[in-house]
């Protein structure tokens, strides 16, 4: 890493939060806190003014939330990466409301959270320098960014048409010109690798869709966009949703690579 950078680890487990510090300093950051006490963090964040804080929802004395209001309140511009075990939608909205980038579900392994921290350094800017291929990483990182807008706008992981939907998005960005041909080519491909049918890949991906949009959470697809997309109950097709989100990754993959 061409400049180190300081990181604060805000965890409730002793172990997990060492685990995550030394995987952190191997990666080249310097730790500046580990305390699984939220008021004691909230202290060495504004004493040692971190880049990067990674934050767990239980902490002693201050929670979580908590700690993401008082760095939001104190106008931090640390970036914030939270961990928890909560898997309620409006939860985790509200944890990336107060200003988390990422939301990773625990048990989180370190080597997760220590990618997350790097990817967020690459998006302000620094050089990361890294022993992986960066063709490894970077698959690695467009799963990860698959998987944060699926959870912010409310696509479950425990459905079938959440790995359909990711794969189809995962192959419009290697290959853009195949969403012309949904049909024929994207369906029976991912029904190939999963051992299904190209019938069973449309459905469970339109299923996919249309939990999130049931669950009304327009407002945040809006937002991961950056632009009003959808109002009310407009919904999108398959090919329409993959699309969409396979171009905002190919532009983020321009501007960050």
């Amino acid at each position: 890493m061409s400049q180190q950078k300081k990181i604060a680890v805000l965890e409730g487990n002793a172990e997990v939060g060492r685990q995550i510090a030394d995987r952190l300093r191997e990666d080249g950051f310097e730790v500046c806190t580990v305390t699984d006490n939220g008021r004691e963090g909230i202290e060495r964040i504004e004493e040692e003014k971190p880049d990067i804080v990674i934050v767990g929802m239980v902490l002693k004395e201050t929670d979580g939330f908590g700690v993401l209001e008082r760095l939001k309140d104190d106008k931090s511009p640390a970036q914030i990466i939270a961990t928890g075990s909560f898997s309620d939608d409006e939860i985790i909205s509200r944890v990336l409301a107060k200003g988390a980038k990422y939301y990773l579900m625990k048990p989180v392994p370190p080597e997760l959270v220590a990618e997350r921290a790097k990817e967020l350094v690459g998006l302000s800017g620094a050089e990361i320098k890294t022993s992986a291929p960066r063709e490894k990483k970077n698959a690695a990182s467009l799963d990860e960014k698959i998987s944060n807008i699926f959870i912010s706008i409310g696509i479950p992981p425990h459905i079938k048409g959440y790995a359909y939907l990711r794969e189809g998005i995962k192959m419009t960005v290697e290959q853009p010109s195949i969403i012309n041909n949904v049909t024929k080519q994207l369906y029976p491909s991912i029904a190939e690798k999963f051992s299904t049918t190209a019938s069973k890949v449309e459905r469970a991906i339109r299923h996919s869709i249309e939990v999130a949009w049931n669950r009304q959470r327009v407002d945040a697809i809006n937002a991961i966009f950056g632009v009003r997309v959808y109002i009310g109950t407009d919904k999108p097709t398959n090919s329409e949703f993959i699309a969409l989100v396979a171009d905002k990754l190919i532009l983020e993959g321009l501007a960050n690579y």
